[in-house]
């Protein structure tokens, strides 16, 4: 099978969804200008996409393999089109949330299957993390691309201007590209379809029952909690550069920019030093460069106020040093998405997949609503300043998967030899 075609395939899919997921941050902001929502109503946002996810993946985790993960994702791509075409005929909030919506259904189809096909299309553990982070980083790349395309539809001479909403012409054009182009690409799936399929009721328990045992309960905390970081801070960036850094709307969402592209430079590093260095060292010493970003750019944020900004050359330092935290935290869920997928036979990566995928979604959720109503009744430097609480529960989080991971390949390697 030409695994580059499917990988390339597997690229644009994620692609397209990560300028469209990361979108909500940029879009909470235009709501807030556009349509007079407050900072907490508009948090809902988030919700709306990542308890779509979480459904949507908790139904399908386990009937993934009828559906078939190519038939999935195309299933997806042809959805977020349709929603895409729909958002400039339908403006409002109500749309809006219903586009997150669909994105989020869809999302949940795209992502199961793509982790579950690199199992397919990989033949070790290092190549697995190895593109695992390659994939990772290139979803940054999306996001990146994503600030700079809405920001160019943004219209500045009018506070309630529908101009911006063309962007999603142009999404779903990208989108019907992606579905084509994953048409003509051969996936062969023979492998997961061969089993005999259970009843829908024992695949469910056998979810259930993945999902309560102390390594991956242990890995789902953790994916929650680096997830719940991620997006309080990168949904609520732009709002943070527009009202305490007194950006324009437009250079708000571009400086947001610096955040995924600091993540997509995280990620390409991790990928190299993962091959050298055990996966422990390298997250703990990225949790306390972490908070240590979060010590010294809010002071920064602080002294800032109250300045002209007229453009990128004017803009404080703080604009530039708190989206450096990416690079810290970047390399910490591909990583820990790996190590939990790679200890698993590969039967169960469907599931497993699934599993990711529902609690990073809540995880989400919960970061973006509370860092939302914290901004709203405390300011965002406050805010922003609470990123620290979930940065130590997750080095406690490490320290224990840590621990049950090497647990866990001790027994397989006692139960193989034992097998000899």
């Amino acid at each position: 099978m030409p695994h580059w075609k499917i990988k390339l395939s597997l690229f644009l899919n994620y692609f397209v969804f990560a300028i469209l997921l990361n979108s909500v941050g940029t879009v909470i902001l235009q709501v807030q200008s556009n349509y007079g929502v407050s900072e907490s109503a508009a948090s809902v946002l988030e919700a709306f996409k990542d308890l779509s996810i979480a459904a949507v993946s908790f139904l399908v985790a386990s009937y993934i393999t009828r559906i078939g993960y190519k038939n999935a994702m195309l299933i997806a791509l042809a959805l977020v089109t349709l929603a895409c075409l729909a958002m400039p005929s339908l403006p409002g909030f109500a749309m809006t949330k219903v586009l997150f919506a669909v994105v989020g259904t869809s999302f949940a189809l795209i992502k199961v299957s793509v982790y579950a096909t690199l199992g397919l299309i990989t033949a070790n553990k290092k190549e697995h993390a190895s593109l695992m982070n390659f994939i990772e980083s290139f979803f940054m790349v999306g996001i990146l691309t994503g600030y700079f395309i809405f920001s160019a539809f943004v219209d500045e001479s009018a506070t309630q201007s529908n101009a911006w909403l063309t962007v999603y012409y142009l999404l779903a054009a990208i989108s019907a590209v992606a579905f084509v182009l994953l048409v003509l690409t051969r996936l062969d799936e023979s492998s997961i379809q061969s089993a005999e399929a259970k009843p829908f009721l024992r695949e469910f328990t056998d979810i259930i029952k993945l999902a309560i045992k102390p390594l991956v309960l242990v890995f789902i905390l953790s994916a929650f909690t680096y997830v719940l970081i991620e997006q309080s801070i990168m949904s609520w960036l732009p709002t943070f550069n527009s009202k305490v850094l007194n950006l324009s709307t437009t250079l708000s969402i571009q400086m947001a920019s610096i955040l995924a592209a600091a993540t997509a430079v995280g990620r390409f590093s991790a990928g190299v030093a993962l091959r050298k260095i055990h996966w422990f060292a390298v997250l703990c010493v990225c949790l306390v460069a972490a908070a240590a970003m979060v010590l010294i750019a809010i002071p920064l944020a602080a002294s800032a106020q109250g300045k002209e900004v007229t453009g990128w050359s004017t803009a404080p330092l703080a604009a530039f040093v708190f989206p450096l935290i990416g690079l810290f935290i970047a390399p910490i869920y591909p990583a820990i998405n790996s190590v939990i997928l790679s200890t698993l036979p590969a039967r169960q990566h469907g599931p497993m997949s699934g599993l990711i995928v529902i609690f990073s979604a809540l995880g989400g959720t919960t970061g973006s609503i509370i860092t939302g109503h914290i901004f709203e009744a405390y300011g965002g430097e406050t805010a922003f300043y609470f990123s620290l609480v979930p940065i130590l529960v997750l080095a406690i989080c490490l320290f224990f998967f840590n621990r049950l991971q090497k647990k866990s390949e001790a027994v397989i390697e006692f139960t193989s030899t034992k097998g000899h």
